[in-house]
């Protein structure tokens, strides 16, 4: 849900597209992601999942696109460009923090029923032989960590990447990231 307010409202700033396209979009997906979950219809939950974050994903980098395009060819103040450069860096923290949800070991409704897939990400604690620590599972928060480690420091710190998808992520969320801060934030303070 805040993924989708963060690109409404990034698209309402920079102009990209009216504003309701991109809420619609994503409120329809949204209310047939909660029904397929609520009726536990897993496949259905799951394809609409991943439905839903690649279709906020390619308004991510629509939005990223955009506002590169208009670095060189529209006249914009540099707080304006540094506005809009956090609210897409802070957006492709949530938007892979969700992606590293939904893929580690089958997704969050796998994990839950107790039959996950292998393991896509090895943390810390999984690896830990530390009293307490035992049958330690990561949360959503865990791997909103991952997602600002990876955003912020360009890899993801703490934890073993273990799946070539998982890497492939990774990596474009580096790339987005380093496009955001190096490019955009970079030209924005220059301009100012």
């Amino acid at each position: 849900m805040l993924i989708g307010i963060l690109l409404t409202i990034a698209s309402m700033v920079m102009h990209i597209a009216p504003w309701w396209m991109s809420a619609g979009l994503f409120a329809v997906l949204v209310a047939l992601l909660a029904a397929a979950i609520w009726q536990e219809h897993d496949v259905w939950a799951r394809r609409l999942a991943l439905t839903t974050i690649s279709v906020l994903t390619l308004f991510l980098v629509a939005s990223i696109t955009y506002l590169v395009h208009a670095l060189f060819h529209e006249n914009i103040s540099a707080v304006a460009l540094f506005r809009d450069a956090l609210l897409l860096w802070v957006t492709n923290i949530f938007v892979f923090a969700v992606w590293y949800w939904e893929t580690d070991r089958g997704g969050p409704i796998r994990r839950h029923r107790g039959n996950p897939d292998p393991p896509d990400l090895l943390f810390p604690q999984m690896m830990a032989d530390v009293p307490g620590w035992n049958g330690w599972q990561p949360t959503f928060i865990d791997y909103l960590y991952l997602a600002f480690n990876t955003n912020t420091a360009f890899s993801p710190t703490d934890t073993a990447v273990l799946s070539r998808r998982m890497k492939l992520l990774m990596m474009t969320q580096s790339v987005l990231a380093l496009v955001v801060v190096a490019g955009v934030a970079g030209r924005a303070i220059n301009i100012g």
